[in-house]
């Protein structure tokens, strides 16, 4: 389409297109005294040359020509040129005609013969309607060049809204044109306004990579990143993605940026740091101490007592034990990130499996003189699940129950019922639990470090374990704690309540 013409006083461009020479000749006398520039077209296909060739402002022309019929030439010029304001002529006028030129986009219909008067008021309005038109397109074309005009596009809207990842459309101008509701909650603000600049309230990494974008029109076609840590200790971590927005030209409209909450992965990062860190010092001491043990026993030079060599065997086989445990769980927690671990569901009596873990740790409570007492209800309900799971749920509280007690301590475990739930209580009077150790109880890798465990060995993965299979049968737990006094956790299972035990 050619240029917008906006200013009223420029020369008004008309095409009469009419077999009858005479009266094409003689309006085009008419209206070039009023300051109108007139071309004249003396047949149907001269006229849709003409017509579809340049825009002009308004267009005359005769309904019934020798060649081609005038609806078919306004068809052609609205078809290359839609605001052209046409105006249909004919001797033979009749309400049918009126309204299919109507319909095919004339904006006037002119019954020959025509006074000079009348046909100068058509043409005025003609223009008027032809100027507001060009207005309106002139305010679009500025609009989509500020990308301002998506800002009311319902459909974009909609998909944009849909999206879970923050998306920010700025124009050229670092002006808001498009947002979800997403990017109010990355960026922690609670409104923003379209036509609104941005820049200012971004996080300084957001702005420069937008900054980068609108200050470099020459490397439209990248995208830059970076990972932003948005609220302290691996709380909050988001990406931010920015990319051009083209014209259809090439050059540079706005930015597009992408914030991506990547927290998950900031910390999963953060425990294979620290699973690292781990594992060599958890493998290289235990490693260290077995090599170191059967040095000495296979050292002719240093003379060992049966005795000290069936301790030096017997701490060896401590301490591989140890990790063997610590294998176990790496292999456990991996399972369950992959989502890998295959079940065997079952009806599963609790008091069975507690009673016989309980049994299995016999020779440690007596080496602690831990006392036990197990209190399950009357008419226990069963649970459906995986027994190995369940068995390894248990066996872990119990173990900890044991491992951080005390000298002549005791341990109970009571098995009550909601509507809902199971619920497992299991006691000790040991050393319990800090207030900021209690928070950080089932992060991998974590164990409480105060006067009391610095003796005692283990991986931190434990909990994490037992916190892992609780969730994934939609159950909870809950940790009660005191230190110095003990401490109580409580697990809570669903039950199907039509399968009850009797004793």
């Amino acid at each position: 389409m050619s240029e917008l013409k906006i200013n009223k006083h420029d020369k008004i461009k008309v095409l009469v297109v009419d077999d009858e020479k005479s009266l094409g000749l003689g309006i085009k006398r008419l209206l070039e005294k009023e300051k109108y520039e007139v071309q004249l077209a003396f047949n149907g296909t001269e006229g849709i040359q003409l017509g579809t060739k340049e825009e002009f402002d308004l267009a005359i022309i005769d309904l019934k020509m020798p060649d081609i019929d005038g609806i078919i030439v306004l068809e052609k010029i609205l078809n290359r040129y839609p605001n052209t304001i046409c105006f249909v002529a004919t001797a033979f006028a009749s309400y049918e005609t009126a309204i299919e030129s109507t319909k095919k986009g004339a904006y006037g219909y002119l019954p020959k013969p025509f006074l000079p008067d009348e046909l100068l008021y058509q043409l005025k309005k003609g223009y008027e309607k032809r100027f507001l038109l060009m207005e309106a397109e002139r305010w679009k074309k500025e609009r989509e060049e500020r990308l301002l005009e998506i800002a009311f596009e319902t459909r974009v809207h909609t998909i944009i809204n849909s999206i879970t990842d923050g998306v920010l459309v700025v124009n050229k101008n670092a002006e808001v044109v498009l947002f979800n509701p997403a990017v109010l909650k990355y960026l922690e603000i609670n409104e923003l306004k379209i036509g609104g600049r941005i820049i200012e309230k971004l996080h300084p990494q957001i702005s420069d990579l937008i900054t980068k974008l609108l200050t470099n029109t020459s490397f439209i076609s990248k995208s830059y990143s970076a990972q932003i840590e948005l609220k302290p200790n691996r709380e909050f971590f988001i990406e931010a993605t920015s990319s051009g927005v083209p014209h259809p030209d090439g050059s540079l409209a706005g930015v597009v940026i992408v914030l991506k909450d990547i927290t998950n992965l900031k910390k999963l990062e953060f425990l294979k740091s620290q699973f690292v860190s781990m594992v060599s010092h958890e493998l290289k001491a235990p490693i260290s101490a077995v090599y170191g043990y059967l040095k000495l026993i296979n050292d002719n030079s240093v003379a060992i007592t049966e005795e000290q060599k069936k301790n030096f065997i017997n701490r060896s086989q401590v301490r591989l034990d140890s990790l063997i445990k610590m294998v176990n769980d790496l292999l456990d927690i991996s399972r369950m990130e992959m989502k890998s671990v295959k079940r065997e569901i079952t009806d599963i009596n609790l008091k069975t499996v507690i009673n016989n873990i309980i049994e299995l740790f016999q020779a440690d409570l007596k080496a602690k003189n831990i006392s036990t007492e197990f209190n399950p209800m009357i008419n226990l309900p069963t649970i459906k699940a995986d027994y190995e799971e369940i068995n390894r749920l248990f066996t872990n509280l119990i173990s900890n129950a044991i491992k951080y007690n005390r000298q002549n301590g005791c341990i109970t475990v009571i098995i009550d019922s909601t509507e809902l739930y199971l619920v497992i209580e299991i006691k000790d009077s040991g050393i319990g639990l800090k207030e900021d150790e209690k928070k950080k109880l089932f992060q991998e890798f974590y164990r409480a470090k105060n006067e009391f465990t610095k003796d005692i060995s283990g991986t931190g993965l434990g909990l994490s374990i037992i916190k892992r299979i609780v969730d994934s049968y939609s159950g909870k737990i809950e940790v009660g704690s005191e230190f110095n006094k003990g401490t109580t956790f409580k697990v809570y299972l669903p039950f199907q309540t039509n399968n009850r035990i009797t004793d």
